[in-house]
């Protein structure tokens, strides 16, 4: 039995180290679930400004902006907004106006209607510009 053992004072050697294996390999799970939760994070904010987005559009104020806008109106209110006259306009002349009937006129000649409807509303247009054209004096707006 002495002769397959080693000496008396001699420790058995230690068993070959396990090769390391990289962090990714021993944890499977965790690369899928980071890009799960930073994919579920990045979805929630982009809906969350969305909604916002949507609700300032449609004239809805939301309640974090409210005491904001409250402020805002105060200030008007004390301040009274200048008065500004209305910007009155020399009148284009008559030939001018002719001018630009007659060029409205040749580009709703240029259109291709897609359907009959669309064909006859274009045409009612033409007649209306061949009668101001054709008028002694255009009608002021």
């Amino acid at each position: 039995m002495a002769s397959t053992s080693t000496p008396a004072g001699s420790a058995p050697p230690p068993p070959p180290p396990l090769p390391k294996e990289s962090f990714l390999r021993r944890n499977k799970f965790v690369l899928p679930m980071i890009l799960a939760v930073n994919l579920s994070a990045g979805a929630y904010l982009f809906m969350r400004t969305k909604k916002n987005d949507v609700g300032a559009e449609a004239g809805e104020v939301s309640d974090s902006s409210t005491s904001a806008v409250t402020a805002v109106a105060e200030k008007q209110a004390t301040v009274p907004a200048p008065v500004q006259p209305a910007v009155v306009h020399e009148p284009i002349p008559e030939k001018q106006q002719r001018e630009l009937l007659k060029w409205i006129l040749e580009e709703k000649r240029k259109l291709k209607p897609k359907d009959p409807e669309e064909k006859r509303h274009i045409d009612e247009e033409k007649a209306l510009l061949k009668q101001f054209i054709r008028a002694k004096s255009i009608p002021s707006l």
